[in-house]
Protein backbone atom coordinates (compact mmCIF):
# COMPACT_ATOMS: atom_id res chain seq x y z
CA UNK A 1 0.00 0.00 0.00
CA UNK A 2 1.34 3.49 -0.79
CA UNK A 3 2.47 5.53 2.18
CA UNK A 4 -0.39 7.55 3.70
CA UNK A 5 -0.58 11.28 3.16
CA UNK A 6 -0.18 13.54 6.21
CA UNK A 7 -3.81 14.58 5.66
CA UNK A 8 -5.07 11.12 6.51
CA UNK A 9 -4.53 8.56 9.22
CA UNK A 10 -5.75 5.04 9.79
CA UNK A 11 -8.12 4.87 12.72
CA UNK A 12 -10.75 2.81 10.92
CA UNK A 13 -11.46 -0.83 11.53
CA UNK A 14 -8.79 -3.41 10.78
CA UNK A 15 -10.87 -4.39 7.76
CA UNK A 16 -11.09 -0.86 6.35
CA UNK A 17 -7.74 0.83 5.80
CA UNK A 18 -7.49 4.33 4.36
CA UNK A 19 -5.46 5.74 1.51
CA UNK A 20 -4.60 9.35 0.73
CA UNK A 21 -7.05 11.69 -0.92
CA UNK A 22 -5.77 12.15 -4.46
CA UNK A 23 -4.93 15.59 -5.86
CA UNK A 24 -7.45 17.47 -7.97
CA UNK A 25 -6.28 20.91 -8.99
CA UNK A 26 -8.79 23.64 -9.59
CA UNK A 27 -8.94 27.31 -10.51
CA UNK A 28 -11.37 30.18 -10.06
CA UNK A 29 -13.14 31.02 -6.87
CA UNK A 30 -15.46 28.63 -5.07
CA UNK A 31 -17.78 31.37 -3.87
CA UNK A 32 -16.55 34.57 -2.30
CA UNK A 33 -14.25 32.93 0.25
CA UNK A 34 -12.40 30.32 -1.84
CA UNK A 35 -8.95 30.81 -3.30
CA UNK A 36 -8.37 31.37 -7.01
CA UNK A 37 -5.17 29.37 -7.31
CA UNK A 38 -4.58 25.93 -8.71
CA UNK A 39 -4.58 23.80 -5.57
CA UNK A 40 -5.70 20.31 -4.82
CA UNK A 41 -5.92 17.41 -2.45
CA UNK A 42 -2.83 15.83 -0.97
CA UNK A 43 -0.64 13.29 -2.74
CA UNK A 44 -1.32 12.72 -6.40
CA UNK A 45 -0.60 9.03 -6.12
CA UNK A 46 -3.30 6.39 -6.44
CA UNK A 47 -4.29 4.75 -3.16
CA UNK A 48 -4.54 1.04 -2.71
CA UNK A 49 -7.85 -0.72 -2.38
CA UNK A 50 -9.24 -0.76 1.14
CA UNK A 51 -9.12 -4.37 2.27
CA UNK A 52 -12.71 -4.34 3.40
CA UNK A 53 -15.49 -6.89 3.64
CA UNK A 54 -17.65 -7.90 0.72
CA UNK A 55 -19.25 -4.84 -0.85
CA UNK A 56 -16.56 -2.38 0.19
CA UNK A 57 -15.61 -0.23 -2.83
CA UNK A 58 -12.74 -1.95 -4.62
CA UNK A 59 -9.70 0.14 -5.37
CA UNK A 60 -8.95 3.83 -5.57
CA UNK A 61 -8.72 5.20 -9.08
CA UNK A 62 -5.41 6.73 -10.17
CA UNK A 63 -4.79 10.45 -9.80
CA UNK A 64 -6.36 12.55 -12.53
CA UNK A 65 -5.94 16.27 -12.03
CA UNK A 66 -8.56 18.55 -13.54
CA UNK A 67 -6.36 21.52 -14.25
CA UNK A 68 -8.10 24.55 -15.68
CA UNK A 69 -11.50 23.24 -14.75
CA UNK A 70 -14.00 25.86 -13.62
CA UNK A 71 -17.30 25.66 -11.80
CA UNK A 72 -19.89 27.81 -10.15
CA UNK A 73 -20.90 27.50 -6.53
CA UNK A 74 -22.21 23.96 -6.06
CA UNK A 75 -25.78 22.85 -5.75
CA UNK A 76 -26.14 20.92 -2.50
CA UNK A 77 -28.17 17.73 -2.11
CA UNK A 78 -27.96 16.73 1.55
CA UNK A 79 -29.61 13.36 2.20
CA UNK A 80 -30.34 12.04 5.69
CA UNK A 81 -31.44 8.53 6.48
CA UNK A 82 -33.27 7.95 9.76
CA UNK A 83 -31.77 5.55 12.33
CA UNK A 84 -29.48 3.89 9.78
CA UNK A 85 -26.59 2.15 11.50
CA UNK A 86 -22.90 2.62 10.74
CA UNK A 87 -22.50 -0.76 9.01
CA UNK A 88 -25.96 -1.05 7.42
CA UNK A 89 -24.60 -0.39 3.91
CA UNK A 90 -22.77 -3.03 1.94
CA UNK A 91 -19.95 -0.50 1.38
CA UNK A 92 -19.51 -0.41 5.17
CA UNK A 93 -19.53 -4.16 5.56
CA UNK A 94 -23.16 -5.27 5.94
CA UNK A 95 -23.07 -8.97 5.03
CA UNK A 96 -26.79 -9.27 4.27
CA UNK A 97 -27.90 -5.87 2.89
CA UNK A 98 -27.28 -4.88 -0.73
CA UNK A 99 -27.01 -1.14 -1.40
CA UNK A 100 -25.62 -0.73 -4.93
CA UNK A 101 -26.70 2.88 -5.43
CA UNK A 102 -25.14 4.13 -2.20
CA UNK A 103 -22.06 2.03 -2.90
CA UNK A 104 -21.82 3.76 -6.28
CA UNK A 105 -22.12 7.12 -4.51
CA UNK A 106 -19.21 6.06 -2.30
CA UNK A 107 -17.12 5.09 -5.32
CA UNK A 108 -17.84 8.46 -6.89
CA UNK A 109 -16.40 10.44 -4.01
CA UNK A 110 -15.22 10.03 -0.42
CA UNK A 111 -16.38 7.45 2.11
CA UNK A 112 -15.82 8.53 5.72
CA UNK A 113 -15.10 5.76 8.21
CA UNK A 114 -15.04 7.96 11.33
CA UNK A 115 -18.00 10.27 10.80
CA UNK A 116 -20.34 11.05 13.67
CA UNK A 117 -23.78 12.51 14.18
CA UNK A 118 -24.23 15.63 16.25
CA UNK A 119 -26.16 13.68 18.87
CA UNK A 120 -27.55 10.23 19.58
CA UNK A 121 -31.17 10.90 18.58
CA UNK A 122 -33.11 12.55 15.76
CA UNK A 123 -33.96 16.14 16.59
CA UNK A 124 -30.74 17.18 18.40
CA UNK A 125 -28.69 16.06 15.40
CA UNK A 126 -30.96 18.05 13.10
CA UNK A 127 -30.48 21.11 15.30
CA UNK A 128 -26.71 20.62 15.01
CA UNK A 129 -26.94 20.39 11.22
CA UNK A 130 -29.28 23.32 10.69
CA UNK A 131 -27.42 25.61 13.12
CA UNK A 132 -23.86 24.26 12.91
CA UNK A 133 -23.79 24.35 16.72
CA UNK A 134 -24.05 21.96 19.65
CA UNK A 135 -27.70 21.06 20.32
CA UNK A 136 -27.28 22.30 23.90
CA UNK A 137 -26.91 25.89 22.75
CA UNK A 138 -30.63 26.09 22.02
CA UNK A 139 -33.63 25.24 24.17
CA UNK A 140 -35.13 23.04 21.48
CA UNK A 141 -31.91 21.09 21.19
CA UNK A 142 -32.22 19.95 24.81
CA UNK A 143 -35.18 17.74 23.92
CA UNK A 144 -33.82 14.30 23.09
CA UNK A 145 -35.82 14.10 20.89
CA UNK A 146 -38.67 16.62 20.55
CA UNK A 147 -41.91 14.85 21.46
CA UNK A 148 -44.40 17.70 21.99
CA UNK A 149 -45.24 21.21 20.78
CA UNK A 150 -43.52 23.15 23.55
CA UNK A 151 -40.12 23.69 21.89
CA UNK A 152 -38.54 23.96 18.47
CA UNK A 153 -35.94 25.72 16.37
CA UNK A 154 -36.56 29.41 16.91
CA UNK A 155 -37.18 31.21 13.60
CA UNK A 156 -34.83 34.00 14.69
CA UNK A 157 -31.86 31.62 14.82
CA UNK A 158 -29.79 31.63 11.59
CA UNK A 159 -29.70 28.29 9.81
CA UNK A 160 -27.82 26.69 6.97
CA UNK A 161 -30.83 27.41 4.78
CA UNK A 162 -31.35 31.03 5.84
CA UNK A 163 -27.66 31.86 5.39
CA UNK A 164 -27.50 30.21 1.98
CA UNK A 165 -30.72 31.88 0.90
CA UNK A 166 -29.26 35.27 1.83
CA UNK A 167 -26.31 34.54 -0.44
CA UNK A 168 -28.53 33.67 -3.41
CA UNK A 169 -29.44 29.99 -3.03
CA UNK A 170 -32.88 28.49 -3.54
CA UNK A 171 -33.68 26.28 -0.54
CA UNK A 172 -36.02 23.35 0.01
CA UNK A 173 -36.60 20.69 2.65
CA UNK A 174 -38.36 17.47 1.66
CA UNK A 175 -39.11 14.89 4.33
CA UNK A 176 -38.73 14.80 8.10
CA UNK A 177 -38.31 18.14 9.89
CA UNK A 178 -38.51 17.18 13.61
CA UNK A 179 -37.47 20.61 14.88
CA UNK A 180 -40.81 21.81 16.20
CA UNK A 181 -44.48 21.96 15.27
CA UNK A 182 -46.85 24.53 13.85
CA UNK A 183 -47.86 27.24 14.45
CA UNK A 184 -44.56 28.41 15.95
CA UNK A 185 -41.97 26.30 14.14
CA UNK A 186 -41.56 25.26 10.54
CA UNK A 187 -38.88 25.00 7.84
CA UNK A 188 -40.54 27.91 6.02
CA UNK A 189 -40.00 30.03 9.14
CA UNK A 190 -36.30 29.04 9.32
CA UNK A 191 -34.94 29.75 5.86
CA UNK A 192 -36.33 27.12 3.52
CA UNK A 193 -38.30 28.48 0.56
CA UNK A 194 -40.21 25.22 0.21
CA UNK A 195 -41.22 22.43 2.55
CA UNK A 196 -42.91 19.14 1.85
CA UNK A 197 -42.90 16.50 4.56
CA UNK A 198 -43.70 15.66 8.15
CA UNK A 199 -43.13 17.71 11.28
CA UNK A 200 -42.80 14.94 13.87
CA UNK A 201 -40.22 12.32 14.70
CA UNK A 202 -42.02 9.37 13.10
CA UNK A 203 -45.12 8.51 11.12
CA UNK A 204 -46.86 5.44 9.79
CA UNK A 205 -45.75 5.11 6.18
CA UNK A 206 -49.22 4.87 4.55
CA UNK A 207 -51.70 6.67 6.82
CA UNK A 208 -49.22 9.45 7.77
CA UNK A 209 -50.39 9.25 11.37
CA UNK A 210 -47.73 10.65 13.69
CA UNK A 211 -46.65 10.27 17.29
CA UNK A 212 -49.79 11.83 18.74
CA UNK A 213 -52.11 10.06 16.31
CA UNK A 214 -52.71 13.12 14.14
CA UNK A 215 -52.16 13.37 10.39
CA UNK A 216 -48.64 14.59 9.60
CA UNK A 217 -47.98 15.28 5.93
CA UNK A 218 -47.71 18.92 4.85
CA UNK A 219 -46.89 21.06 1.88
CA UNK A 220 -45.69 24.32 3.32
CA UNK A 221 -47.82 24.81 6.40
CA UNK A 222 -50.96 23.16 5.01
CA UNK A 223 -51.96 19.51 5.20
CA UNK A 224 -51.41 17.53 2.02
CA UNK A 225 -53.37 14.34 1.44
CA UNK A 226 -51.50 11.42 -0.08
CA UNK A 227 -51.91 7.92 1.36
CA UNK A 228 -49.30 6.21 -0.79
CA UNK A 229 -46.10 4.79 0.73
CA UNK A 230 -44.15 7.71 2.18
CA UNK A 231 -40.72 6.87 0.78
CA UNK A 232 -42.20 6.77 -2.73
CA UNK A 233 -43.75 10.19 -2.26
CA UNK A 234 -40.52 11.77 -0.98
CA UNK A 235 -38.53 10.21 -3.82
CA UNK A 236 -40.93 11.63 -6.41
CA UNK A 237 -40.85 15.08 -4.85
CA UNK A 238 -37.08 15.18 -4.61
CA UNK A 239 -36.66 13.94 -8.18
CA UNK A 240 -39.03 16.64 -9.39
CA UNK A 241 -37.06 19.29 -7.51
CA UNK A 242 -33.67 18.37 -8.94
CA UNK A 243 -35.11 18.15 -12.48
CA UNK A 244 -36.27 21.76 -12.42
CA UNK A 245 -34.67 24.42 -14.57
CA UNK A 246 -33.11 26.29 -11.65
CA UNK A 247 -31.84 29.79 -12.30
CA UNK A 248 -29.69 29.86 -9.15
CA UNK A 249 -27.74 27.35 -7.06
CA UNK A 250 -29.89 25.32 -4.70
CA UNK A 251 -29.88 23.49 -1.38
CA UNK A 252 -32.15 20.49 -1.00
CA UNK A 253 -32.35 18.80 2.39
CA UNK A 254 -33.84 15.38 1.63
CA UNK A 255 -34.75 13.74 4.94
CA UNK A 256 -36.09 10.22 4.58
CA UNK A 257 -37.83 8.53 7.50
CA UNK A 258 -36.52 5.17 6.31
CA UNK A 259 -35.55 2.88 8.06
CA UNK A 260 -37.12 4.32 11.26
CA UNK A 261 -39.92 2.34 12.90
CA UNK A 262 -42.70 1.33 12.33
CA UNK A 263 -41.33 -1.56 10.30
CA UNK A 264 -43.53 -1.07 7.24
CA UNK A 265 -42.11 -1.79 3.79
CA UNK A 266 -43.66 -0.77 0.49
CA UNK A 267 -46.62 -3.09 -0.07
CA UNK A 268 -47.18 -4.04 3.60
CA UNK A 269 -50.75 -2.77 3.62
CA UNK A 270 -52.05 -5.36 6.10
CA UNK A 271 -49.29 -4.60 8.62
CA UNK A 272 -49.93 -0.91 8.06
CA UNK A 273 -53.62 -1.35 8.89
CA UNK A 274 -52.73 -3.19 12.10
CA UNK A 275 -50.32 -0.46 13.19
CA UNK A 276 -52.95 2.19 12.42
CA UNK A 277 -55.48 0.31 14.53
CA UNK A 278 -53.06 0.31 17.46
CA UNK A 279 -52.19 3.98 16.98
CA UNK A 280 -55.85 4.92 17.13
CA UNK A 281 -56.35 2.73 20.17
CA UNK A 282 -53.35 3.92 22.15
CA UNK A 283 -51.15 6.41 20.31
CA UNK A 284 -47.38 6.11 20.61
CA UNK A 285 -47.22 2.42 21.51
CA UNK A 286 -48.67 1.35 18.18
CA UNK A 287 -46.31 3.52 16.16
CA UNK A 288 -43.30 2.28 18.15
CA UNK A 289 -44.15 -1.17 16.76
CA UNK A 290 -42.52 -3.12 19.59
CA UNK A 291 -44.24 -6.31 18.44
CA UNK A 292 -43.19 -6.03 14.79
CA UNK A 293 -40.25 -5.98 12.47
CA UNK A 294 -37.41 -8.39 11.79
CA UNK A 295 -33.91 -8.43 10.34
CA UNK A 296 -35.45 -9.41 6.99
CA UNK A 297 -37.94 -6.53 7.11
CA UNK A 298 -35.20 -4.09 8.06
CA UNK A 299 -33.10 -5.31 5.12
CA UNK A 300 -36.08 -4.70 2.84
CA UNK A 301 -36.48 -1.13 4.11
CA UNK A 302 -32.79 -0.25 3.77
CA UNK A 303 -32.64 -1.66 0.26
CA UNK A 304 -35.72 0.38 -0.61
CA UNK A 305 -33.95 3.47 0.72
CA UNK A 306 -31.03 2.64 -1.54
CA UNK A 307 -33.29 2.35 -4.59
CA UNK A 308 -34.94 5.64 -3.69
CA UNK A 309 -31.63 7.46 -3.43
CA UNK A 310 -30.70 5.90 -6.77
CA UNK A 311 -33.84 7.34 -8.38
CA UNK A 312 -33.06 10.83 -7.12
CA UNK A 313 -29.45 10.60 -8.30
CA UNK A 314 -30.64 9.38 -11.70
CA UNK A 315 -32.93 12.41 -11.98
CA UNK A 316 -29.99 14.63 -11.02
CA UNK A 317 -27.82 13.06 -13.70
CA UNK A 318 -30.48 13.45 -16.37
CA UNK A 319 -30.95 17.09 -15.40
CA UNK A 320 -27.36 17.86 -16.40
CA UNK A 321 -26.49 19.18 -12.94
CA UNK A 322 -24.60 16.18 -11.58
CA UNK A 323 -21.09 17.51 -12.20
CA UNK A 324 -21.48 20.58 -10.01
CA UNK A 325 -23.81 19.19 -7.36
CA UNK A 326 -22.30 18.23 -4.03
CA UNK A 327 -24.19 15.18 -2.78
CA UNK A 328 -23.86 14.21 0.86
CA UNK A 329 -25.45 11.17 2.49
CA UNK A 330 -25.45 10.26 6.18
CA UNK A 331 -27.63 8.99 8.99
CA UNK A 332 -29.00 11.22 11.75
CA UNK A 333 -27.74 8.85 14.48
CA UNK A 334 -26.81 5.23 15.04
CA UNK A 335 -29.03 2.29 14.27
CA UNK A 336 -31.78 0.75 16.35
CA UNK A 337 -33.34 -2.67 16.95
CA UNK A 338 -32.51 -4.51 13.74
CA UNK A 339 -29.47 -2.52 12.64
CA UNK A 340 -26.10 -4.12 11.86
CA UNK A 341 -23.26 -2.18 13.51
CA UNK A 342 -20.45 -4.63 14.13
CA UNK A 343 -17.93 -4.09 15.65
CA UNK A 344 -19.38 -1.06 17.43
CA UNK A 345 -21.06 -1.20 20.84
CA UNK A 346 -24.29 0.61 21.68
CA UNK A 347 -27.01 1.97 19.44
CA UNK A 348 -29.34 4.94 19.04
CA UNK A 349 -29.70 7.07 22.20
CA UNK A 350 -26.25 6.06 23.48
CA UNK A 351 -22.96 7.94 23.18
CA UNK A 352 -21.13 4.70 22.62
CA UNK A 353 -19.81 4.42 19.07
CA UNK A 354 -22.89 2.55 17.82
CA UNK A 355 -25.12 5.44 18.85
CA UNK A 356 -23.24 8.25 17.13
CA UNK A 357 -20.89 6.86 14.48
CA UNK A 358 -22.67 6.91 11.12
CA UNK A 359 -22.07 6.18 7.44
CA UNK A 360 -21.17 9.35 5.54
CA UNK A 361 -20.57 9.73 1.81
CA UNK A 362 -19.62 12.86 -0.12
CA UNK A 363 -19.48 13.27 -3.90
CA UNK A 364 -18.70 16.40 -5.94
CA UNK A 365 -17.45 15.41 -9.40
CA UNK A 366 -16.31 18.92 -10.34
CA UNK A 367 -13.87 19.07 -7.45
CA UNK A 368 -13.24 15.73 -5.76
CA UNK A 369 -11.97 12.47 -7.19
CA UNK A 370 -13.80 9.25 -6.50
CA UNK A 371 -12.81 5.96 -4.83
CA UNK A 372 -11.42 7.67 -1.76
CA UNK A 373 -11.63 6.73 1.90
CA UNK A 374 -11.05 9.13 4.80
CA UNK A 375 -10.72 8.27 8.47
CA UNK A 376 -10.67 11.90 9.63
CA UNK A 377 -12.95 12.21 12.68
CA UNK A 378 -15.78 14.58 11.71
CA UNK A 379 -19.28 15.30 13.01
CA UNK A 380 -22.50 16.90 11.85
CA UNK A 381 -21.72 20.58 12.66
CA UNK A 382 -18.61 20.33 10.47
CA UNK A 383 -20.77 19.82 7.39
CA UNK A 384 -22.66 23.04 8.10
CA UNK A 385 -19.43 25.01 8.27
CA UNK A 386 -18.08 23.25 5.17
CA UNK A 387 -21.14 23.91 3.03
CA UNK A 388 -21.26 27.57 4.04
CA UNK A 389 -17.63 28.06 3.00
CA UNK A 390 -18.05 26.21 -0.29
CA UNK A 391 -21.06 28.41 -1.04
CA UNK A 392 -19.12 31.57 -0.23
CA UNK A 393 -21.30 32.30 2.79
CA UNK A 394 -20.25 33.43 6.25
CA UNK A 395 -21.91 32.36 9.51
CA UNK A 396 -23.75 34.96 11.55
CA UNK A 397 -21.21 36.63 13.89
CA UNK A 398 -23.62 36.47 16.83
CA UNK A 399 -23.99 32.70 16.45
CA UNK A 400 -20.48 31.22 16.12
CA UNK A 401 -20.30 27.70 14.75
CA UNK A 402 -19.09 24.73 16.75
CA UNK A 403 -18.13 22.80 13.62
CA UNK A 404 -15.06 23.47 11.51
CA UNK A 405 -15.02 23.78 7.75
CA UNK A 406 -13.49 20.83 5.91
CA UNK A 407 -13.22 22.74 2.63
CA UNK A 408 -9.46 23.08 2.93
CA UNK A 409 -9.15 19.37 3.68
CA UNK A 410 -11.35 18.31 0.79
CA UNK A 411 -9.97 20.73 -1.79
CA UNK A 412 -6.37 21.32 -0.74
CA UNK A 413 -5.42 18.41 1.51
CA UNK A 414 -5.12 20.63 4.58
CA UNK A 415 -5.77 18.49 7.62
CA UNK A 416 -7.70 20.45 10.27
CA UNK A 417 -5.91 21.20 13.52
CA UNK A 418 -6.56 18.62 16.20
CA UNK A 419 -9.70 19.48 18.12
CA UNK A 420 -12.19 17.77 20.38
CA UNK A 421 -15.50 16.34 19.22
CA UNK A 422 -18.03 16.81 22.02
CA UNK A 423 -21.33 15.10 22.81
CA UNK A 424 -23.77 15.38 25.68
CA UNK A 425 -27.07 13.67 26.33
CA UNK A 426 -28.95 13.23 29.58
CA UNK A 427 -26.94 10.84 31.73
CA UNK A 428 -24.05 10.36 29.27
CA UNK A 429 -21.03 12.28 28.12
CA UNK A 430 -18.41 11.69 25.43
CA UNK A 431 -15.46 13.46 23.84
CA UNK A 432 -13.08 12.33 21.10
CA UNK A 433 -9.58 13.73 20.61
CA UNK A 434 -7.55 12.01 17.92
CA UNK A 435 -7.84 8.28 18.56
CA UNK A 436 -8.85 8.70 22.19
CA UNK A 437 -12.41 8.74 23.44
CA UNK A 438 -13.59 9.77 26.89
CA UNK A 439 -16.95 8.28 27.83
CA UNK A 440 -19.20 8.12 30.87
CA UNK A 441 -22.44 6.19 30.70
CA UNK A 442 -25.50 6.66 32.86
CA UNK A 443 -24.39 6.26 36.46
CA UNK A 444 -21.12 4.69 35.39
CA UNK A 445 -17.45 5.56 35.94
CA UNK A 446 -15.29 7.57 33.58
CA UNK A 447 -13.85 5.41 30.80
CA UNK A 448 -11.12 5.92 28.23
CA UNK A 449 -10.76 4.06 24.95
CA UNK A 450 -8.14 3.99 22.20
CA UNK A 451 -10.39 3.74 19.15
CA UNK A 452 -7.48 2.94 16.85
CA UNK A 453 -7.09 -0.36 18.68
CA UNK A 454 -10.52 -0.84 20.20
CA UNK A 455 -13.48 0.40 18.20
CA UNK A 456 -15.73 -1.83 20.29
CA UNK A 457 -14.94 0.16 23.46
CA UNK A 458 -14.19 -2.84 25.63
CA UNK A 459 -10.62 -2.15 26.82
CA UNK A 460 -10.96 0.67 29.36
CA UNK A 461 -7.61 2.50 29.56
CA UNK A 462 -8.65 4.88 32.35
CA UNK A 463 -6.37 3.34 34.98
CA UNK A 464 -3.40 3.17 32.59
CA UNK A 465 -3.75 6.80 31.39
CA UNK A 466 -5.00 8.84 34.37
CA UNK A 467 -3.49 12.15 33.23
CA UNK A 468 -5.04 11.89 29.77
CA UNK A 469 -8.38 10.90 31.26
CA UNK A 470 -8.31 13.95 33.54
CA UNK A 471 -7.40 16.22 30.62
CA UNK A 472 -10.23 14.97 28.42
CA UNK A 473 -12.73 15.12 31.27
CA UNK A 474 -11.74 18.72 31.99
CA UNK A 475 -12.15 19.61 28.31
CA UNK A 476 -15.61 18.06 28.26
CA UNK A 477 -16.61 19.97 31.40
CA UNK A 478 -15.38 23.30 29.98
CA UNK A 479 -17.60 22.90 26.94
CA UNK A 480 -20.52 21.64 29.00
CA UNK A 481 -20.33 24.79 31.15
CA UNK A 482 -20.99 26.90 28.05
CA UNK A 483 -24.24 25.11 27.22
CA UNK A 484 -27.78 25.46 28.50
CA UNK A 485 -28.59 23.21 31.45
CA UNK A 486 -31.19 20.50 31.01
CA UNK A 487 -34.55 21.42 32.53
CA UNK A 488 -35.18 19.75 35.85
Amino acid sequence: MPESSPSLSNTGSPEQSSGPLSRRAFSAAVGATAATAAVGLSAGQAAAAPAGPAGTPEGERPFRAARGKHSKRPNILFILADDLGWADLSSYGAPHIDTPNLDALARGGVRFTDAYSGSATCSPTRFSLYTGRYPGRTKGGLAEPIADRSVGLEPTHPTLASLLRTSGYATALIGKWHCGYLPDYSPTKSGWDEFFGNFGGALEYYSKLGLDGSYDLYEGDAEYKDLRYYTRILTERASEYVRRDHDKPWLLNLNFTTPHWPWIADGDVEESAEVVRKIKAGGFGGLFHADGGSVAKYKQMVEDLDRSVGEVLKALRKSGQEENTLVFFASDNGGERFSYQWPLSGNKSSLQEGGIRVPALLRWPARIDGRQVSDLPVFTPDWTATLLELAGTRPHPAYPLDGVSLAGYLLRGERPAERDLFWRVRGERALRRGDWKYYRGAGGPDQLFDLAEDQREQANRAAAEPALLAELRASWERTDAELLPYPA
